[in-house]
C-alpha cells in the first residue's frame, strides 16, 4: 500500500473517531462556572463525604442506589427557601445540604445517583434543576412534573401505569384561582397532571411501586401540581416515603409509613426516574 493509499485507509478512521468524541461532548452535561455556584465550606465538606459514601454504593443496582443515597440524608434537618434567584435577583445554583426542602432533597439524591465526584455532581444537579442546564429562574423545574415535561427529562410519568384508574386535570400552574402568581415572574404553563387518588392505591398498586419512585402529593390547587414529594422504599417496617418532612414534629427527613401518609393527602403523582 503506497502512502497515498494509506492516507485514504486512515481517512475514515479519523472521521470515525472525531465522530464518536463529538458525541461525548455533546452527551456531557456543562459544568456551572464557578460564579453561578453557591457552595459554603461546610457543604464543600459535606459533598466530598456524600460522594466518597455514594462510591462506596456505586456497584449496586438503581433502587439500592436510591435507598442508600437517601439514607444519607435521614435526619438531616428541614430547610425552606434555600435557592437563590427570582425575577429580579440572579440565578444561582445552590449547593445546600445540610438542611433540605422536599424538593431540594430529590435534587441532590437524583444527582448523586448519577455523578462519582464533585464536577459530576455539580454538572449533574444543573441539569436536574434546570431546562437544558440553562442556571436562570425561568428555567428552574419549580413544579415536580416539570421533571418528566422537560427536556432533558430526569424522569418519566408512571401514574396511569400503576394498576389503578387514575383521574386527569389541566391546569395552568403558577396561576392562582385570583389571577395573580404562585410566583411573581414566571409565566403560568398548562399541564394536564393525572393523579392516582389514595382510596384506590392498593396493595397491587405498591407492589408496582419501584424503590426509587418519586411520590408527590397530589394539589387540589389549580396553579399546583402537587403539595410534597417523597422517596418510594420498601422497608423491613414496610413501604414508606422517605422526606424532608417540615411538620413540627418531624422538621427533618424521615421515613414516613406509606400507609399512613395516604390518609393525609387526596392522592399521588408518580415519576420513575430514567436512571
Amino acid at each position: 500500500m503506497n502512502p497515498t493509499t494509506r492516507r485514504a485507509a486512515a481517512r475514515p478512521r479519523y472521521i470515525l473517531f472525531a465522530v464518536l468524541v463529538l458525541a461525548c461532548v455533546l452527551c456531557t452535561p456543562p459544568a456551572a462556572s464557578a460564579d453561578t455556584v453557591q457552595i459554603t465550606p461546610a457543604n464543600e465538606r459535606r459533598l466530598q463525604e456524600l460522594v466518597a459514601e455514594r462510591n462506596r454504593l456505586a456497584a449496586q443496582n438503581p433502587a439500592q442506589l436510591s435507598a442508600g443515597i437517601s439514607a444519607l440524608f435521614l435526619h438531616v434537618p428541614y430547610g425552606a427557601d434555600t435557592l437563590v434567584g427570582s425575577a429580579s435577583v440572579p440565578e444561582q445554583l445552590v449547593v445546600e445540604l445540610t438542611r433540605v426542602d422536599c424538593f431540594t432533597y430529590a435534587d441532590y439524591v437524583e444527582a448523586l445517583k448519577r455523578s462519582s465526584d464533585r464536577a459530576g455532581f455539580l454538572a449533574q444537579l444543573t441539569q436536574i434543576r434546570y431546562r437544558g442546564g440553562d442556571i436562570s429562574f425561568t428555567q428552574r423545574r419549580h413544579f415536580f412534573t416539570d421533571w418528566a415535561a422537560d427536556a432533558p427529562v430526569n424522569a418519566a410519568d408512571v401514574t396511569t401505569r400503576l394498576g389503578a384508574p387514575t383521574e386527569q386535570v389541566t391546569k395552568m400552574l403558577n396561576l392562582k384561582d385570583a389571577g395573580d402568581s404562585y410566583l411573581p415572574g414566571l409565566p403560568p404553563r398548562s399541564r394536564t397532571v393525572f393523579y392516582l387518588p389514595s382510596p384506590r392505591v392498593s396493595d397491587g398498586v405498591i407492589a408496582n411501586l419501584r424503590d426509587g419512585d418519586y411520590l408527590g402529593a397530589y394539589a387540589t390547587a389549580s396553579g399546583l401540581d402537587v403539595t410534597h414529594v417523597g422517596i418510594f422504599l420498601h422497608t423491613p417496617s414496610g413501604p414508606v416515603l422517605r422526606n424532608a418532612s417540615s411538620l413540627r414534629a418531624n422538621n427533618q427527613v424521615v421515613d414516613t409509613p406509606l400507609r399512613e401518609y395516604l390518609d393525609t393527602v387526596p392522592g399521588i403523582v408518580v415519576l420513575r426516574p430514567i436512571r
